[in-house]
């Protein structure tokens, strides 16, 4: 079959296929649909960390850190929870800049049924 060429640029019939998703996986880490920030997370509930966030135009704090115990993680926020002052904080994940773990950190999903997994999963982008 001829290619078809539309004002020079290949139509989408004559691109090559995608590499089959297990292709994208590579030994000991998360596939990339399921990599995501929130889910790393959300292996290491319960660890100690230091969050790091940037809030742009506020003179008052542009930058702070919060050190606590990591309670829970969704698509959009991180709760932590500080047992030396007593408090829960949170944490909008679009001011997150990164997270630094006092112990090492998991980032070996488990194995779990898809009725009960706890990871996100989203399509690829």
């Amino acid at each position: 079959m001829y290619p078809y060429y539309w004002y020079g640029y290949p139509t989408p019939l004559s691109y090559p296929s995608p590499a089959p998703d297990a292709s994208r996986q590579q030994q000991g880490m998360l596939p990339m649909e399921q990599s995501y920030i929130e889910n790393i997370l959300r292996l290491n509930l319960g660890k100690r960390v230091h969050v790091y966030m940037t809030f742009e135009n506020n003179p008052e704090w542009p930058s702070q850190i919060f050190t606590g115990i990591l309670d829970e993680a969704g698509r959009d926020h991180i709760v932590l929870r500080d047992e030396q002052e007593g408090r829960w904080y949170l944490l909008l994940m679009v001011y997150l800049d990164f997270v630094v773990f006092d112990e090492q950190m998991e980032y070996d999903y488990p194995v779990i049924p898809s009725s009960n997994n706890f990871l996100s999963e989203y399509p690829p982008r």
